[in-house]
């Protein structure tokens, strides 16, 4: 039921870099590998793999075949292939995953779904960051909680 084979992102060959002090608005499409290292706020589309820098923040929905996330996706997750949660993690919304690994102290809030193959493609990005609300206020609830 479980695979443990992890597979890894390399950072060997990057295509796209986004800074650690640069902040994006709008859709971000790219093929290859991206590395996000600042801040986004909207849909990426990517055709291959996807890795998101601890102290990163995405606000909005993410396709990728891979995704590796260390930082904070407030927003959908569709991975095709593969997604890895790091440790620093912080993913509040709902994932459609084929495989996902998700490391000890990574936050999840949401739902999961796991598909054999591509054919839920279209169910990530039919759900729009704003109907993952529930989680964001379950996020906000329990953030509330453990400052009490």
């Amino acid at each position: 039921m479980f695979n443990t084979t992890k597979k890894t992102i390399s950072n060997d060959r990057l295509d796209s870099i986004l800074g650690k002090n640069t902040s994006f608005e709008g859709t971000i499409r790219a093929e290859g590998t991206l590395r996000v290292d600042g801040n986004v706020t909207g849909e990426l589309i990517i055709a291959g793999n996807l890795m998101v820098g601890e102290g990163s923040t995405i606000k909005g929905n993410i396709k990728a075949d891979n995704a590796q996330i260390a930082g904070t996706v407030e927003g959908n997750i569709f991975a095709g292939s593969q997604l890895h949660m790091t440790s620093t993690a912080k993913v509040l919304g709902d994932i459609i995953v084929k495989n996902v690994i998700i490391d000890e102290g990574a936050v999840f809030i949401g739902n999961c779904k796991s598909v054999a193959g591509n054919a839920q493609k279209e169910d990530a990005s039919s759900k729009t960051a704003a109907e993952s609300k529930p989680a964001k206020e379950l996020a906000l609830n329990e953030e509330q909680k453990s400052k009490k």
